[in-house]
């Protein structure tokens, strides 16, 4: 899966992305590097994000897809 990144160049210095895609996920970092590498951990928290209840009867099933 392919997700596309908002890069932008912060006005202190260092840059932030916005994955658009996911709404709210942003990150930031220090140098391009770090950016990268903080995206890559900012979308598997949004996306990890467990509903707490959930209903299912004995015919569902729950199953984790890895993107």
């Amino acid at each position: 899966m392919k997700i596309k990144a908002i890069i932008h160049e912060a006005e202190e210095g260092g840059y932030w992305a916005e994955i658009p895609s996911i709404p709210g996920c942003a990150t930031q970092g220090d140098s391009f590097e770090e950016l990268l590498s903080n995206i890559y951990e900012a979308i598997e928290a949004c996306l990890s994000v467990d509903i707490e209840e959930y209903s299912i009867t004995g015919k569902d099933h729950v199953m984790e897809i890895a993107v």
